[in-house]
C-alpha cells in the first residue's frame, strides 16, 4: 500500500483513498511528521505507538521502521533520552516509553531496554500522596490527575509483567482504585479531572479535594489506561477483576452523556449544549477505543454488547462525518481537538467551565490523532488478529 510519488522525488507517500482509515491516517501523519520534529512528549509517543502497532498487526514493516527512525533521534546508544529530565518527576514523560517495549522486542537493540530502565527509575522514586498515589508532576505536589493514569499505568504494568516482581501489581492497581475512590461523583458516575490531597489548590473543592468539572479528555485518558493496563493483567487474577469492575462502572455514564444527535461526547461531559461547549474529537476517539476494546476483551456483559457497540459505531460515524477533513492529496485531517487543558500553573488554570470551553481547539493534534488510529483499528477488527 505504501508507494512514493515520483513527481515529488520520493518524498511524499501516495495515499490510497480506498484503503482502511487507520492506514490512511497513519500515512497522513507520516507525510506531515518527520524525524526532526520528534519530541519526547506523551502525545508523540501515543501516536507513534499506534502506528507501530498498526505495522505489527498488518505486517507492513514500513510503519514500524518509520517509528524507529523517529525514536532513534531521541535515544542515544547508551540508552539516554535526549531532553528527558528525571528530576521533574513528570508522569507525562513516561508515556513515550511504552513504544520502547515494542522497539526492543522487534529489533533487539539494548539501548531501548536501557531507556526503559531509565524511565522505571523515575517511577521508583516518584513523589506520592500520603495515600500512595503518584504526584502528577513535581510542580503539582499532592495532586493526582486522571491523565497520569494513562501516562504511567500501562508502562508500569508491562514493566512489572516482563521485568519486575508480581507484588508490584498491587501498586499498579492501587493507582487506579485510589483516584477512582477520590474522583468519582456518586450521582453522575463520572470522574473529576483531578484530586488535590492537600486541598490547597484554588481549584480544589475544600471537602473532597476534587476539581470542579468533568473534562472529557481526562476521562478518556483514564479509560484508555484501564483498557491498556488490562493487556498485562490476567482477567482471572483479582487485580484484573478489580480493573474490569472499574471499567464496568464507567460504561453507563459514558453512554448516558453521549450526544444523541452527533454520537460524540462534549468537551465538558455533563454540560451538553451549554454555551460554548462543543463535541470534542479526542475524547470521542478515546471512548470509541475503550468501548470496542472492552467488548473485545470480554468485559462488557453479553446482554449489553449491542448497546455498547451501537454507541461506539455512532460515535465513529460522527467523527468521520463531522470532524474529518480530506484534502486534495487524500490526506486525512482530524478537527476539533482541544489543544491542551490542565490545572494550576502560571497563568493559573482554575478548572472552571469557562476555562475548559475557552481553550483553543486544533486540527491534527496528536492527542486526538493517536486515539483515532487506535479506535479505527478496533473498528476495523485489526486488533482482533
Amino acid at each position: 500500500m505504501i508507494e512514493m510519488a515520483a513527481a515529488e522525488k520520493a518524498e511524499r507517500i501516495v495515499i490510497d483513498r480506498a484503503g482502511p482509515v487507520s492506514q490512511r491516517m497513519a500515512l497522513s501523519v507520516m507525510n506531515r511528521y518527520k524525524p526532526e520534529q520528534m519530541l519526547w512528549h506523551y502525545e508523540h509517543g501515543l501516536t507513534l505507538q499506534s502506528i507501530f502497532l498498526l505495522g505489527e498487526l498488518t505486517g507492513q514493516e514500513e510503519f514500524c521502521r518509520y517509528v524507529q527512525s523517529m525514536y532513534d533521534t531521541k535515544i542515544t546508544d547508551d540508552g539516554g533520552i535526549i531532553s528527558y529530565r528525571e528530576g521533574e518527576y513528570n508522569l507525562d514523560q513516561i508515556n513515550p516509553g511504552k513504544t520502547l517495549f515494542l522497539l526492543y522486542k522487534k529489533y533487539g537493540e539494548e539501548k531501548y531496554r536501557a531507556a526503559i530502565e531509565k524511565l522505571m527509575n523515575q517511577l521508583r522514586s516518584q513523589p506520592r500522596t500520603t495515600s500512595g498515589g503518584f504526584w502528577h508532576k513535581q510542580i503539582y505536589p499532592w495532586q493526582m490527575w486522571l491523565d497520569g493514569l494513562y501516562m504511567q499505568g500501562p508502562f508500569y504494568a508491562q514493566y512489572t509483567l516482563e521485568y519486575g516482581v508480581a507484588a508490584d501489581f498491587d501498586d499498579v492497581v492501587q493507582q487506579f482504585t485510589l483516584i477512582e475512590s477520590k474522583a468519582r461523583n456518586p450521582v453522575t458516575g463520572l470522574l473529576y479531572h483531578a484530586w488535590d490531597e492537600s486541598r490547597q489548590q484554588l481549584w480544589a473543592n475544600p471537602d473532597t479535594g476534587c476539581s470542579p468539572h468533568f473534562w472529557g479528555r481526562a476521562m478518556g485518558w483514564y479509560c484508555m489506561a484501564l483498557a491498556d493496563t488490562l493487556d498485562f493483567i490476567s482477567s482471572a487474577h483479582h487485580h484484573g477483576q478489580t480493573l474490569r469492575a472499574i471499567a464496568l462502572r464507567l460504561l453507563a455514564p459514558i453512554l448516558k452523556y453521549q450526544d444523541r444527535e452527533s454520537g460524540l461526547w462534549f468537551q465538558v461531559l455533563d454540560r451538553g449544549q451549554w454555551e460554548k461547549n462543543y463535541t470534542e474529537s479526542s475524547v470521542s476517539a478515546m471512548f470509541i477505543y475503550f468501548l470496542l476494546k472492552m467488548i473485545r476483551m470480554g468485559v462488557v456483559p453479553k446482554s449489553d454488547i449491542p448497546q455498547v457497540r451501537d454507541a461506539a459505531r455512532a460515535a465513529y460515524q460522527g467523527l468521520m462525518e463531522r470532524k474529518m477533513r480530506e484534502d486534495p492529496s487524500g490526506e486525512l485531517h482530524l478537527t476539533s481537538i482541544c489543544k491542551v487543558a490542565g490545572l494550576g500553573g502560571n497563568p493559573y488554570r482554575d478548572g472552571s467551565y469557562e476555562y475548559y470551553v475557552s481553550e483553543p481547539a486544533a486540527e491534527d493534534d496528536f492527542k486526538g490523532v493517536g486515539p483515532f488510529i487506535l479506535a479505527s483499528m478496533e473498528r476495523e477488527g485489526i486488533l482482533n488478529l
